[in-house]
């Protein structure tokens, strides 16, 4: 198996390019389709943990490879669950996974973050629960995965995926009600992206691309995630983390979105 250096998803050894990058939401780099291995990654690469709080940890590639999104290992007495995956597992990590109770289920968003979602899988002996809608973008099918319908579904500890579409036509969410004290928090992938003042999302068909959805997708996306209480909001990336407060960021956002996209805003001259 090989793994795209651009978005870094593993994939068989089949032709010289990576439908995912091919897709109008990726890219194929300037200096071509390029690849890897596991086994190599394993040598250049490490995961870096980061307490993010109580119960929750992401890992996340160093030095930077390809998209560089993070995961999140969420703990709970009823089984942990990996929220989004990243394209290296190391020996290190799966040893501390191991010690931690290992993962009774691993939760993906949307393609570009399916990296190598089989091998993790296997890895321990989890399921990976993927929309049903976004199954043709598996490249490495596997007994471990687990396309879902519909527009919810349960995971342990009262955890509950999200469908809320936009980004792919099954892109989800996760809602976790016991962190932050009990006051619940969402973790977003791209789905919404934490942008980087940190005080809003914004929704996209296309971040590298910049195509924009329209205004009655991001009222779908919205009213999707309404009915779950949150107060904190975890992005793909690093630093991309609304803290408190996050569902009235969400519908700021959404208010202002529509806005831009519908009426327009004001001119107030300057330049940019």
């Amino acid at each position: 198996m090989r793994i795209c250096t651009a978005c870094g998803i593993q994939q068989p050894s089949l032709g010289d390019t990576c439908p995912v990058c091919e897709d109008e939401r990726q890219f194929v780099p300037e200096g071509g389709q390029q690849w890897t291995t596991m086994e190599t990654l394993r040598k250049t690469h490490s995961l870096a943990w980061r307490e993010e709080a109580e119960g929750l940890w992401s890992l996340r590639k160093e030095p930077h490879f390809a998209i560089g999104q993070r995961a999140f290992l969420i703990l709970h007495p009823e089984g942990n669950v990996l929220w989004d995956c990243v394209t290296l597992l190391d020996h290190a990590s799966r040893a501390r996974i191991a010690k931690l109770g290992g993962l009774e289920a691993i939760a993906i968003s949307h393609p570009h973050y399916y990296s190598a979602i089989a091998d993790w899988g296997r890895a321990f002996h989890a399921p990976v629960h993927v929309h049903a809608d976004d199954a043709q973008w598996i490249l490495q099918p596997d007994d471990v995965m687990r396309p879902w319908d519909g527009e919810t579904l349960a995971l342990p500890g009262g955890m509950t995926m999200i469908r809320c579409g936009g980004h792919f036509a099954g892109a989800s969410v996760l809602h976790v009600p016991h962190l932050n004290g009990g006051r619940g928090a969402l973790f977003c992938g791209d789905t919404l992206q934490v942008v980087p003042d940190r005080a809003h999302v914004s929704f996209m068909r296309s971040y590298p691309n910049l195509i924009p959805l329209s205004a009655a997708t991001v009222r779908r996306i919205v009213a999707a995630v309404e009915p779950y209480e949150f107060d904190a909001i975890y992005g793909a990336f690093a630093g991309r983390t609304i803290a408190a407060d996050a569902k009235a960021a969400i519908r700021r956002s959404e208010e202002r979105y529509v806005r831009a996209t519908t009426d327009g805003f004001p001119h107030t001259g300057g330049r940019g």
